[in-house]
């Protein structure tokens, strides 16, 4: 497993993002902090939900032993705008931002790799707490807790794929085969590079680290949400 790193100079005051605007749905990722993404009808409301998962998402920073910024809505700094697609308006930060192609530091790989196997991490000890019949929607619909990790990953046996990484997707309860998964993406995570894709059609690592983690962290509060009484 990779160490988790330092976060490196970086400015406490400001907290980079960007925005990706579809038809019927927006979201507001930031920049350095993989997996922290939410959505709302308008960009107002994304940032704004944003702002209210900091306090979730410092648990990831936490784990990977890295120092999060105490900060509020208004230290966001929306650095771009990418027009989004059908991808977006059904719930999936899909677009590549300008600086997920950029290069690749040895110590900014690293911090990415750290951060992804913090959000595992905190997907799996929610996953552990939760009873197995979650609470249903007003509409009586979602998965239950046992549903929802094997898709998180089956999930992720695809997403390796656009790594360049072939291995098959664990069976439920094949702990020493999603380990061997969740390790062989580490490793390209934290490695450093120019910022192309890694593969030919494949996903650039910061891209890769952002829906990976957002991924995990997503399903991983949907189920504490749904946990929780009315």
């Amino acid at each position: 497993m990779l160490p988790a790193v330092a976060a490196g100079s970086r400015d406490a005051l400001s907290t980079p993002v960007y925005i990706e605007s579809g038809a019927k749905r927006v979201f507001a990722c930031a920049l350095d902090w993989p997996g922290w993404c939410r959505s709302g009808k308008d960009e107002e409301q994304a940032l704004d939900a944003l702002s209210a998962a900091g306090p979730r998402y410092a648990a990831v920073a936490a784990r990977a032993s890295l120092p999060f910024p105490a900060t509020g809505r208004d230290a966001f700094d929306v650095v771009e705008r990418l027009p989004g697609s059908a991808n977006t308006d059904f719930g999936v930060p899909y677009e590549i931002a300008s600086r997920d192609a950029t290069p690749l530091t040895e110590q900014e790989a690293r911090r990415l790799a750290s951060l992804v196997s913090a959000s595992w991490k905190v997907l799996d000890m929610v996953v552990a707490a939760a009873p197995a019949e979650l609470r249903k929607g007003p509409r009586g619909g979602g998965r239950d807790r046992d549903a929802i990790a094997a898709h998180v990953i089956g999930a992720e046996s695809i997403y390796a794929r656009k790594l360049g990484i072939r291995l098959p997707a664990p069976a439920p309860g094949d702990l020493a085969g999603l380990a061997a998964l969740r390790e062989a993406i580490l490793e390209v995570l934290g490695s450093p590079s120019a910022g192309a894709p890694v593969v030919q059609k494949g996903w650039h690592q910061r891209y890769a680290a952002r829906r990976i983690a957002w991924h995990a962290l997503d399903h991983a509060w949907e189920i504490e949400d749904r946990t929780e009484p009315r």
